[in-house]
């Protein structure tokens, strides 16, 4: 299953910033970059950041997520695209329990095409990551 369009991250700008200012959490075959939203990063108390709030609300409204796949993993289309379908699959039974406004990059490692990893292992190593960067609706 693809993601839905609202919460794919799509423009390299987004990619950009993801690798720029985000935190990194690595594991065997996969590693995770995220950036905290707006408002996690500068909790407001008074009424002029409030304001604030209020025009990213429409940035926050729900979870940018891209993976990134180098040729470095494998040279043939046919390996990235299944490791790709795999991991976007585990997003996917994932994606309810994240909180929103993050945006995510998922970098595969060349240990992913050559241990022959599948599905299962991608979700249970999400699931590690995600927990360690904190994304979890209510930190669970």
């Amino acid at each position: 299953m693809a993601l839905p369009k609202a919460n794919r991250l799509k423009s390299r700008k987004d990619f950009q910033a993801v690798f720029r200012e985000g935190i990194r959490r690595h594991g065997s075959y996969l590693t995770l970059r995220a950036l905290k939203p707006l408002s996690l990063i500068n909790p407001s108390l008074d009424a002029a950041t409030e304001t604030k709030q209020a025009i990213d609300s429409g940035h926050l409204a729900s979870i940018k997520i891209g993976i990134s796949i180098s040729t470095k993993v494998s040279k043939r289309a046919v390996v990235r695209n299944r490791i790709k379908r795999q991991i976007t699959a585990a997003l996917y039974d994932l994606l309810p329990k994240l909180s929103p406004g993050w945006r995510l990059v998922v970098v595969v490692k060349p240990t992913a095409a050559e241990s022959k990893c599948v599905s299962p292992q991608f979700l249970q190593e999400l699931e590690q990551l995600l927990a360690q960067a904190e994304v979890f609706d209510g930190h669970s």
